[in-house]
Formats: C-alpha cells, sequence, structure tokens
C-alpha cells in the first residue's frame, strides 16, 4: 500500500512540474530594427508609422522613420508595439494548482514576517507563466500572502531558468493586510436560525485593537534603528529598513475607506510610502490620495461592487475616476481563474467606462512600473530603457483582435509557446482538423 501511494505521488509531482518544451532566450547579439508599425510608448504618445530599434537589450532609437543603420529590420506594417505588460500583484510561481498542497508556497506562518522573500519560493518552471507571456504580460510582482505583514515581494521577468535569473527589482515591497473594520452580517443567519455572536462594534473595535499593535511594531522598529548598535539583531525589525528609508514602499491590502484612511496615517506618521491595494472604495476619496501621493492598484474590475448600494458597475468605472483626479493607479488581475492573464482585456474595460485606450494602457505599463519603482529600467518604449516589447496583430485591450506574434525582453526574442497552444495543436492533429 505504501509503495502504491508513493508511485500516486510521484504521478502527481511529475504532472504539475512537468516542463514544457520551452527554454529561456538567449541574450540580444545583434542590433534589430522592428519598422513600419504603430508605437504605443506608453506614455500616451502614438507614433503612427514608427520604428524601434535595440542593441545589447537597450532601446536605442524610436522614431517616425527608419535610422540609417537599422541592423537587422523586422517589417511589421500593419502591426502593434507596446511596452511589455506589468502584472502589479501576482501570486504566479508561488501557487501551481490551488488543490494541490505541494505546488502552494504562498503563505508562512505567523502574523509579522517581514523578512519572509516570496521571490525564493518562486518556480520558474510553472506552467502558467508561459501562458501570461502569449497575452503580452512580460513582467510579475510575486507577492507573499497570509498574517498581517506577510514579507516582501519581487518583480520578476518571465522567461528564466530559476528564481535568481527571473529578479527584475528586488524586495521593493513589503506587505501589509489591513485589518477588517467593516462588519459582514452572515446573510444565511435568520434562513439557518442561527444567531450573530458577533456585531459591528466588536468587528471594529478588534480591528482597531489590531492597528495599534502594528502601528507599535513599526514604532519599536524605528527606536531599534535608531541605537547605534543593538545587543541582538531583530530580523523583523531589520527587514523594515527599507520602509523606513524610503527604499521600499509599503503595500496595504484594504478595500474600504476607513481601512484606506488608516493606510494615509500610516503614511503620515511613519513617512512611508504607502500604495493601497485592492481599493474598492478609492474613488471615493480619490482627491485625498492624490494629496497624500498615495498611489492605487486596483484590484479585480470583473467582480460585484463593495457595497450593495453602489451602482453594479462601479468596479468597472473607478480607474476613471482615479485617472480624472491625477492619482498614480494601476489596473490588475487578481482572478484565481484567469491567473492574470486577462491584464490587457481588463484595461480594454476600463476604456469602456471612460478612460481612453493610451491611459488604459499606461495603467498596466508606465505607471505599473512607476509603482514599483522600475520606471526608469521599463514601463515605456523610450531610448535608454530595456528593450522590453511586444507585437501585436492588434489592439492589445481587445480580446478579439489582440494576437502576439513577438516579445522581447531584454532585447531577447522569447518563445510564446505554452501549454494551451501546445493541447490545441494535439487535437486538432488528433481528429485531423486543418
Amino acid at each position: 500500500m505504501k509503495k502504491i501511494f508513493i508511485i500516486i505521488i510521484l504521478f502527481v509531482s511529475a504532472t504539475v512540474f512537468a516542463q514544457d518544451d520551452v527554454y529561456p532566450a538567449k541574450p540580444q547579439t545583434e542590433k534589430i530594427t522592428l519598422a513600419n508599425a504603430t508605437i504605443h510608448v506608453g506614455n500616451g504618445t502614438v507614433i503612427a508609422n514608427g520604428f524601434v530599434t535595440f542593441e545589447n537589450g537597450k532601446i536605442t532609437a524610436v522614431g517616425e522613420s527608419s535610422p540609417a543603420s537599422p541592423g537587422k529590420l523586422i517589417d511589421i506594417k500593419g502591426k502593434h508595439v507596446y511596452p511589455g505588460l506589468i502584472l502589479s500583484i501576482s501570486q504566479l510561481g508561488l501557487v501551481e494548482v490551488n488543490s494541490v498542497r505541494a505546488t502552494v508556497d504562498h503563505t508562512e506562518i505567523g502574523l509579522y514576517n517581514p523578512n519572509i522573500r516570496s521571490v525564493v519560493a518562486y518556480n520558474s518552471d510553472s506552467k502558467v507563466i508561459n501562458t501570461l507571456k502569449s497575452n503580452g504580460i512580460l513582467f510579475a510582482n510575486v507577492v507573499p500572502q497570509g498574517g498581517t505583514i506577510s514579507g516582501s515581494s519581487s518583480v520578476v521577468q518571465l522567461d528564466a531558468w530559476n528564481w535568481e535569473d527571473a529578479i527584475y527589482r528586488a524586495d521593493g515591497q513589503v506587505h501589509m493586510n489591513m485589518p477588517s473594520l467593516f462588519f459582514r452580517p452572515n446573510p444565511f443567519a435568520a434562513f439557518l436560525g442561527l444567531a450573530e455572536t458577533r456585531n459591528a462594534n466588536d468587528v471594529i473595535k478588534e480591528g482597531l485593537g489590531r492597528i495599534e499593535q502594528i502601528k507599535l511594531f513599526f514604532r519599536e522598529a524605528a527606536a531599534y534603528h535608531k541605537e547605534a548598535t543593538h545587543s541582538a539583531v531583530n530580523l523583523k525589525f531589520e527587514a523594515v529598513k527599507g520602509l523606513l528609508e524610503k527604499k521600499q514602499k509599503l503595500f496595504v491590502h484594504c478595500d474600504i475607506v476607513k481601512e484606506m484612511l488608516v493606510a494615509v496615517d500610516f503614511a503620515k506618521e511613519f513617512g512611508f510610502d504607502v500604495v493601497i491595494v485592492g481599493a474598492s472604495e478609492s474613488w471615493q476619496i480619490a482627491d485625498l490620495l492624490k494629496q497624500n501621493n498615495i498611489a492605487v492598484i486596483l484590484g479585480q474590475q470583473h467582480s460585484l461592487p463593495t457595497m450593495m448600494d453602489d451602482d453594479v458597475d462601479q468596479p468597472y468605472k473607478a480607474a476613471t475616476y482615479l485617472q480624472n483626479a491625477g492619482v498614480l493607479f494601476a489596473i490588475n488581475d487578481e482572478d484565481g481563474q484567469t491567473r492574470g492573464r486577462n491584464l490587457p482585456f481588463n484595461a480594454g474595460t476600463a476604456v469602456a467606462y471612460g478612460l481612453t485606450k493610451e491611459q488604459a494602457l499606461t495603467a498596466i505599463t508606465l505607471n505599473a512600473a512607476k509603482i514599483l519603482g522600475m520606471d526608469n529600467r521599463t514601463g515605456s518604449i523610450e531610448v535608454g530603457k530595456d528593450a522590453n516589447i511586444v507585437i501585436s496583430e492588434g489592439d492589445i485591450l481587445d480580446m478579439k483582435t489582440s494576437i502576439v506574434t513577438h516579445a522581447f525582453i531584454q532585447g531577447r526574442q522569447v518563445s510564446l509557446e505554452d501549454k494551451h497552444k501546445q493541447l490545441y495543436e494535439r487535437y486538432k492533429h488528433k481528429y485531423g482538423i486543418k
């Protein structure tokens, strides 16, 4: 019986971790020019019939007429060129199959774990990764979960042999889960004849108590770092030094106004660079967020509103409110089913509800890069930045016309093969479909 059990475990593991026949690309060796395409720079600028030249992984020229020395010329007439898309919040590489515990590694035991680094658990062989590249997503911020302070996240590029190769910006953010200040009664309590054991006052009191504990942690960490010497090293306090020195940002995960106001208070008291993640009610305090330089990463748009009396399409309109108020924001895809693949189409939904196409594109490229602290390297197609480029036959924000044909990460042309395409071809062959 024991032998049978071991065989089953090995079979499941092989199925989950089996590597597709896709290998990371080698470094760029020759100058490349993409010509005769519509260039979407990422900062709102569009070049109708332009070119992009890159060499040694860096963009060297962008313009309207072909350069005198193009190197290898790739004529992509009629196609669209975009910066590589950025998934701002993701468990990519930390979760493969939710129902298989051995493939889930996103949460550490304990409430305060700022010293945990999510990137060391990143599985660069995940089959999900290649499906994202096929939709133009070249970067993902790999985020830990659980507890009150979950740890630090890192941005990875999606064409790597291992987690060390994948790192694009390491440990730039520390993640905090805001204690709930919102009472959600059991909707089935009356139907089942159950009595509520808690009320709104209990929930808010408990939440405020936990918030004071978090503040105490940061106050003690600040005092620790003011000491010239330490009798003992505190790994948790050491891990938040970057926050106190503004070398890292505090990503606060919360949705309702009360919780976001507490996040603003953290920025004022400790001087942290705060980013609110989720922020479904951020549209209500957009002006306040702008005044306090608080950036926002919107959570899943394709969902019901937070409050019952909100407009049913409120999640779709939130981005437009933030844009009009001048808030720095990014659009994300946190759907556990799509696993980030619908990022460009979430941005397309925002276009249907008030954003221009270029504003929506900026929300998944340059804005995301700014929030993640890497806009000096990527997020737009500009001279001096890394050649992180996607080519699509049509509008990348439109599910019908978005057909990604090429992708380059730091000048390397990466494979767009993935498990979905392999299965598609397999069963076409089986049934003789041409």
